[in-house]
């Protein structure tokens, strides 16, 4: 699954749009590391648990963006974003997004390892 923020990819022709897809996830975080983030938070500094769990939620939602475009027959996924949200107070929302394609490789064109 070739995956881009870009609309087209270079080396490839855009075949078939199967339209928009979309991974979700809403994660949060139990009550001693939230208490703990406060406190890190008044301190100042990285707050390495919330980073750690944006960037599982990202790769979460983008799993299950690359599983829905697959289900739909694509091959690829053009425009793609991610979007971030709190939820609640406590927990956090990342959205995937983009447009599922076919896409086929022009050639002389190799395809990426």
């Amino acid at each position: 699954m070739i995956i881009v923020t870009t609309n087209d990819i270079p080396g490839y022709r855009i075949t078939y749009t199967f339209g928009e897809c979309f991974g979700l996830t809403v994660r949060s975080r139990n009550i001693g590391s939230n208490l703990g983030a406060g406190f890190k938070a008044m301190a100042g500094g990285e707050l390495k648990g919330v980073t750690q769990l944006l960037h599982d939620c990202r790769q979460e939602a983008l799993q299950r963006l690359a599983t829905e475009a697959q289900q739909r027959g694509a091959n690829a996924v053009v425009a793609f974003r991610f979007e971030t949200t709190e939820f609640g107070g406590t927990g956090i929302e990342v959205c995937a997004y983009g447009t599922a394609v076919g896409v086929e490789a022009l050639p002389g064109t190799t395809p990426p390892a």
